[in-house]
């Protein structure tokens, strides 16, 4: 651990130039204590780096000064640049946090900056209306999706969509993209677009022939558009009040929330999506007096049909048993 903090504090000071001890302690999460013991100890192996006294002093290296880091794997340069620990990638994000930056070759660093681009990772657009479990795939699976998106090859999957049996079907991959601790392969098949959800991938190969794919990709705005397009189908959406405390309550039946704006009166405005209208009804109708749809007309005249006849149900007390 401490020689991966030596190493990041002198990638800081090569990044930065020159940086205080409160400024070294607060990017490496230790104290001013340790990064001054760190700072002996890299004197003492022979580190060009000294101290600027002073209102705007610190810690340096001196000019011309380059480390010579090796062994950076192009996992540990890709799980960087995304930023994030998806896709499997947790431990590569670990152990290239800082050591990617100054010591990557052009050409690597060049490979990696456009494989990074095929990753989208918490975009603002969401298919899904709340955080949920982390979706666990197979290492070896989640490698061969891995490789044929970043070698641009077709792709094999064993694919269990909902409601079937799964069968193997090829596509030209595209991207990975992933909401909410979801992953989303999004990719072609014979031409038409096609997003496949990642938990449902039961195996995977990635195949000889190269994909049917454009060289570049802007995989947030292709996101963005297969959303639009999802959640313009058979859904419907719904305006309502909601009582702050039961909020989440709706937001777990809701296929996504596309507003959401809330009152200083204990009560929460969403504009959300159910599948159809007898979903929007259920949904709606096991608040009771916490909610209120606003639109659609139609939902409204729903909710109010199945409460007149409830409350005519109960009117009267109920009949005498002749038995």
């Amino acid at each position: 651990m401490r020689a991966d903090r030596l190493v990041s504090l002198v990638l800081l000071l090569r990044r930065h130039g020159r940086l205080t001890a409160e400024a070294l302690a607060r990017e490496l999460e230790v104290s001013t204590r340790t990064v001054l013991r760190d700072i002996e100890a890299l004197s003492a192996a022979g580190v060009p780096v000294y101290a600027e006294r002073g209102r705007h002093g610190g810690f340096a290296l001196l000019p011309g000064f380059r480390t010579e880091l090796t062994g950076v794997s192009h996992d540990e340069a890709l799980a960087l640049l995304t930023g994030e620990p998806v896709f499997g990638l947790g431990p590569a994000l670990t152990s290239a946090m800082r050591k990617v930056v100054d010591a990557l070759p052009d050409d690597h660093r060049a490979k990696a900056s456009d494989a990074a681009r095929r990753f989208l990772v918490e975009p603002e657009t969401d298919l899904l209306s709340r955080r949920t479990s982390i979706e666990e795939l197979p290492a070896e699976t989640m490698m061969e999706v891995r490789r044929a998106v970043l070698a641009g090859h077709r792709l094999r999957i064993h694919y269990a969509a909902t409601g079937q049996e799964p069968r193997w079907r090829a596509v030209d991959p595209i991207g990975l993209v992933t909401v909410r601790e979801r992953g989303y392969l999004l990719a072609t098949r014979a031409g038409a677009d096609r997003t496949y959800r990642l938990s449902r991938v039961r195996a995977a190969e990635k195949l000889p022939e190269p994909a049917r794919r454009p060289p570049q990709v802007d995989l947030d705005r292709i996101w963005r558009e297969r959303c639009a397009q999802f959640l313009s189908g058979d859904h419907i959406a719904v305006l309502a009040r909601v009582r702050l405390s039961r909020r989440e309550e709706l937001l777990s039946s809701a296929v996504a929330v596309r507003a959401e704006e809330a009152g200083d009166d204990g009560w929460v405005r969403l504009e959300v999506t159910f599948q159809d209208l007898r979903h929007a009804v259920w949904a709606l109708w096991q608040l009771g007096p916490d909610a209120e749809a606003l639109t659609p007309p139609a939902l409204r005249a729903a909710l109010h049909d199945r409460a007149a006849a409830i409350a005519a149900r109960y009117v009267n007390p109920p009949a005498a048993d002749d038995g």
